[in-house]
């Protein structure tokens, strides 16, 4: 059924039908709106039987989760930045002990300075707490991934992430398509877990293990993401035959063939770039996008075969490791020099843009790419910094050790404008 909405409510339809048992849920914007519609779903009766759980934190609400999902119910939280980051033990907690949660990350920025808007660098910041991390492009691609983590959750028993742009898509309305409940119910069937705490059969979960054992029960937590490689485009093909659209995967192409630059993104920027190529290719320009829809665990060998023709490949990044640059273009640059280690392979480009909300324009990528074409890209480049008022903070810096904090004095120097 098609309908006009906004992408939290997409989501918490979706999640909805997919008959979640017990829902944990504390609030931070840009991820409200997901756990209030839920919320009302309860309180109606639409969605039941559903323990819905009002926590004091998100500590609190993933450890809830954590519980829940140990005693053999379907469970589901969301969160965003900071709260993500509050929830970090915990994370570890149910990715260590396998445990099939699904929660929602409304992908915003996270401080200090404050900041409300958009980037990925909460999720990227818990990229290796053994949570599978699926992102969506549109609010019908995050509609239909809670689909599927669900099915890929509890068939690996790992958590799974749904990553979608704060902001960008959560409060975006676009028409979508809503299944109907006996599609989901025929696609996602009860939820059998593999492990559960019954008083039955007294066992304990997440107790200590020694140097004995840890090693060889992390390596089986890697052997279980190595299988979501083939799961994962499993069931987006069958979710594509029962839906009728496609849907996740690995990654997905788009304008790839004979492209001499490709640009690799995850997440809604994917829509304007995918704009920005087609109009370069209307002058016969060569150039592609290869959108990363899942991160965790990363698609090397799906990455490697899309990557091996292009001359240039720009990896447009969404969030900065301080000191090194890119985090996403080291895993794509792995994935490059595995193509030919003694041979040709295309020059990488990292590329930070729209850190903290900052919109990522047209312009400015048909200038991205056409200083790629003419070769004039540096390894590392920040898409539209304001080069003047970085350099006005550095001369503070030079001239006063007690020259302030930057945040302020850009933001001083912003309302002067002396910029």
């Amino acid at each position: 059924m098609l309908r006009q909405m906004e992408g939290s409510q997409a989501v918490a339809e979706s999640v909805a039908m997919c008959r979640p048992e017990v829902i944990s849920a504390y609030p931070i914007s840009p991820q409200t709106h997901i756990v209030e519609g839920l919320s009302r779903l309860v309180k109606s009766g639409r969605l039941a039987p559903c323990e819905y759980l009002n926590v004091e934190s998100e500590f609190a609400a993933l450890s809830a989760a954590i519980g829940a999902s140990a005693a053999g119910a379907r469970t589901y939280t969301a969160t965003s930045s900071q709260g993500l980051l509050y929830m970090a033990e915990a994370l570890y907690n149910a990715g260590g002990l396998g445990l099939p949660i699904v929660m929602t990350v409304a992908n915003r920025a996270i401080g200090a300075p404050i900041n409300i808007w958009n980037d990925h660098s909460d999720a990227m910041s818990q990229r290796d707490s053994g949570w599978l991390q699926l992102y969506a492009e549109d609010n019908q691609e995050a509609l239909d991934l809670h689909i599927q983590a669900f099915r890929v959750a509890e068939e690996l028993s790992l958590p799974v992430m749904v990553c979608m742009d704060g902001f960008v898509l959560t409060h975006a309305y676009e028409r979508v398509d809503l299944p109907g409940q006996d599609q989901v119910d025929a696609f996602l069937p009860p939820y059998v877990p593999r492990q559960v705490l019954d008083p039955a059969e007294p066992a304990s979960i997440g107790a200590m293990v020694g140097p004995e054992a840890f090693t060889e029960v992390r390596y089986l937590a890697h052997l279980r993401h190595l299988r979501a490689l083939d799961l994962i485009p499993e069931v987006a093909a069958e979710f594509a035959a029962a839906f009728g659209r496609d849907c996740g995967g690995l990654v997905g192409a788009h304008r790839l063939d004979d492209a001499e630059t490709v640009v690799v993104a995850m997440g809604s920027v994917l829509g304007t770039l995918k704009d920005v190529v087609d109009e370069r290719r209307e002058h016969g320009e060569r150039v592609g996008v290869l959108a990363i829809k899942t991160f965790r665990p990363f698609p090397f060998a799906a990455v490697r075969r899309a990557l091996r023709a292009p001359r240039r490949v720009v990896v447009l990044e969404r969030t900065l490791a301080v000191g090194v640059g890119g985090v996403v273009s080291d895993h794509v640059r792995a994935a490059v020099d595995a193509i030919a280690p003694d041979g040709p392979r295309p020059y990488l480009a990292t590329v930070i843009a729209g850190l903290g909300g900052r919109p990522i324009t047209k312009a400015s990528l048909h200038d991205l790419l056409a200083r790629a074409a003419a070769d004039r890209l540096e390894p590392l480049t920040f898409l539209d910094l304001k080069h003047d008022l970085i350099e006005r903070e550095l001369r503070r810096e030079r001239a006063a050790r007690r020259s302030g904090a930057s945040a302020e004095n850009l933001l001083r120097d912003l309302a002067a404008g002396g910029v």
